[in-house]
């Protein structure tokens, strides 16, 4: 389909017309009204929301019916991405498509970015919230952090390949568009691409015999931020692409950084030839976050989002959600617009209606009580027939309380059950020993660890 200068504003005009008949108006005042389109080509449509917390919801909420309305209007495949609106940006909608081409960036810098010194390169966009300001360290990425800022301050130079691996959701592909800010803000031409886009693009140049366009595009670049390599896996005509590639940018000191979700050792099915060059690199895992460092990304969402959220349910959200920090600050927004759709007030409560469904379904299943007395038992170091006897001392009392807890809130066990399994309690001291796990969390920053502890356990186990 062509564009001309003026469609996307128009086309997105189309799409919320057709959206305000498919939703609540309340929901279209607030997540939609204020949207507009910025551009559309090759089949993408940038969307421009008024602030992150609206582009997020977006994202998260409603991007189905979106795309499948945005697909209706166009009359083809379409993928629309989110991005804060600048003013200036209102006004580039109306410009030609390739007037903001060289424009250069702050270090920090707030809009869609492009390369400016490589005319040839592709068009590179980053994610505009994907900086190292807004990068929360710990312990569980803290390496990652600091070899990405190494390699943004001397790109080329130090750790080139930078590999970044890890499972969904932990930050690698934030760290590496920070690298990329830093890159294009210091006038480095870049190219940011995800392996799936690497393939397309080097198969419809072999298609219609532009190889050599290609690999001038890609090898003239001073920066090379490549995605998820671990999807080359399979694709021999690619792989080979990519190696040639990869030499020529190496041999001539410039910066390479991929991600992936597994070690370089376990790319198993990938050329040797490319294994061995991508482990000549620096080979940095991220793992899961803390407790610690998910608090701390609940209270940078809430500072980015400008909300005043309560210390109990950020503890209770970083409990709950501890294996992907999308789900996390997702759970936070979903919960903010919960609140504030429904004018309740932002609470344990409001949170646990809020996120059904959105917590690990590890911790939904109904979990064995033997298993909950072994994991428990082991955590606090007493003996499980201590847990199920009458010996009262803090320590096995406030293990077998835990256990208690667990059964109840987890395990969705009753109170009679949870007495027989813990030695024939009876039903009111089964409930109370709860009660006093659920009132002691909030005040007690220790019990919270050693509940999330105990929870990972399970969850392992």
């Amino acid at each position: 389909m062509t564009t001309t200068a003026n469609q996307p504003k128009e086309l997105w005009e189309a799409v919320l017309g057709d959206l305000q008949m498919h939703v609540t108006r309340p929901n279209f005042e607030t997540w939609l009204k204020n949207t507009v389109g910025i551009a559309f080509r090759d089949g993408e449509f940038v969307v421009g929301a008024p602030n992150a917390f609206v582009a997020e919801m977006l994202e998260q909420r409603m991007y189905s019916l979106i795309s499948l309305t945005a697909e209706r209007v166009v009359k083809g495949p379409v993928e629309v991405r989110f991005q804060v609106l600048l003013s200036e940006e209102v006004d580039a909608a109306d410009e030609p498509e390739d007037a903001d081409d060289q424009r250069l960036t702050e270090a920090e810098p707030t809009g869609v970015l492009h390369p400016t010194f490589n005319p040839k390169a592709r068009l590179t966009t980053l994610n505009t919230k994907y900086t190292f300001g807004r990068f929360v360290v710990g312990k569980s990425n803290e390496l990652a952090h600091a070899a990405a800022e190494a390699v943004s301050n001397r790109p080329g130079e130090v750790y080139s390949p930078l590999v970044l691996y890890g499972a969904v959701g932990l930050g690698k592909t934030h760290l590496m568009h920070a690298i990329g800010h830093r890159a294009v803000a210091s006038g480095l031409s870049l190219i940011y691409a995800t392996t799936e886009e690497f393939t397309n693009e080097y198969i419809k140049a072999i298609g219609e015999g532009r190889t050599e366009e290609f690999r001038d595009r890609y090898r003239s670049t001073d920066v090379l931020l490549l995605d998820d390599i671990q999807f080359l896996i399979g694709k021999e005509q690619t792989q080979e692409g990519f190696f040639h590639t990869f030499n020529a940018l190496h041999m001539t000191n410039r910066q390479i950084v991929i991600t992936s979700d597994r070690p370089v050792s376990a790319l198993t099915l990938l050329e040797d030839r490319i294994q061995s060059r991508l482990a000549g690199g620096l080979v940095v895992d991220i793992q899961a976050p803390d407790i610690e460092t998910r608090l701390a990304i609940l209270r940078a969402k809430a500072e980015t989002i400008n909300q005043d959220v309560p210390q109990t349910v950020l503890d209770f959200l970083a409990e709950r959600i501890h294996k992907n920090i999308r789900e996390l600050e997702g759970s936070l927004n979903r919960v903010v617009a919960y609140a504030d759709l429904t004018g309740s007030l932002l609470d344990v409560e409001l949170v646990k209606r809020a996120i059904d469904g959105l917590a690990d379904p590890d911790e939904h299943r109904a979990i064995l009580d033997y298993v909950v007395v072994d994991t428990v038992a082991t955590h606090y170091g007493v003996d499980q027939q201590a847990l199920k006897g009458r010996k009262r001392d803090k320590k096995t009392a406030q293990a077998r309380q835990m256990a208690m807890y667990l059964m109840r809130e987890d395990g969705n066990m009753g109170l009679t059950a949870i007495g027989r399994a813990l030695g024939g309690k009876d039903h009111t001291t089964v409930a109370y020993g709860c009660d006093r796990i659920k009132t002691q969390l909030p005040v007690d920053a220790q019990l919270r660890r050693d509940l999330l502890k105990i929870r990972e356990a399970l969850a392992a186990a």
